[in-house]
């Protein structure tokens, strides 16, 4: 059986991730394919659990180095119960957020650096990359004013000062400058609809790519 495709969604607070991973496993599905639509934070019951200490409370509630770890162990869980069974039965997995959102978050804007985030995943998910990750661009104040929008107690990160988001935001790009064969730079201020488009075109790329390997 030909191993399902991994593919995540990245970007910063109010880029639109969730709605465009949405979209795309509807899409997916039409057209017959199983699919798993996931998160990070989360994803597992386990990492739920988890999600809840990283996402709601005070901002100061934990240190940069505190969330790695609980952003690890949540991913553990998940990635063992939840994506790699999915991949190994062929279902395609669609997850918001992944190990690049530690690497920017933790890694870059709390100043952990990147060596500590790869150790770790090398721990975690070892082999374990997505196929494709497309990163929502968009600027800070965009985004946060639509994500204060939303009416949620997980806006722990949300409340963080405006310079965090800012060095999240340039920490994403400097991955995807890294790895711009797999990750997809896109510029989320775009219509909805047209950032659908651009994204089912390139999976559609890839599954054709996929299904001939």
């Amino acid at each position: 059986m030909t191993r399902g495709l991994f593919i995540t969604f990245e970007g910063g607070e109010g880029s639109g991730k969730s709605t465009q991973a949405a979209r795309l496993a509807a899409h997916l599905r039409e057209r017959g394919l199983a699919v798993v639509l996931t998160r990070e934070p989360g994803g597992s019951p386990g990492a739920e659990a988890i999600r809840k200490l990283l996402v709601e409370g005070d901002t100061a509630r934990w240190t940069g180095r505190g969330e790695l770890f609980l952003h690890f162990a949540a991913r553990a869980d998940h990635v063992e119960r939840v994506i790699q069974p999915a991949l190994a039965r062929g279902a395609c997995v669609v997850c918001d957020r992944f190990t690049d959102s530690t690497m920017a978050y933790q890694g870059y804007a709390h100043g952990l650096g990147r060596e500590a985030v790869e150790r770790l995943a090398d721990v975690c998910h070892p082999g374990l990359k997505p196929d494709i990750t497309f990163l929502l661009d968009i600027p800070v104040e965009v985004g946060m004013k639509r994500s204060g929008l939303r009416d949620s107690a997980e806006n722990r990160y949300e409340r963080m000062p405006l310079e965090f988001h800012e060095r999240i935001r340039n920490a994403f790009l400097d991955i995807a400058s890294r790895d711009a064969e797999r990750i997809r730079l896109i510029d989320a201020s775009a219509d909805i609809s047209a950032l659908e488009k651009i994204i089912r075109l390139n999976v559609d790329e890839m599954l054709v790519k996929h299904s001939g390997a």
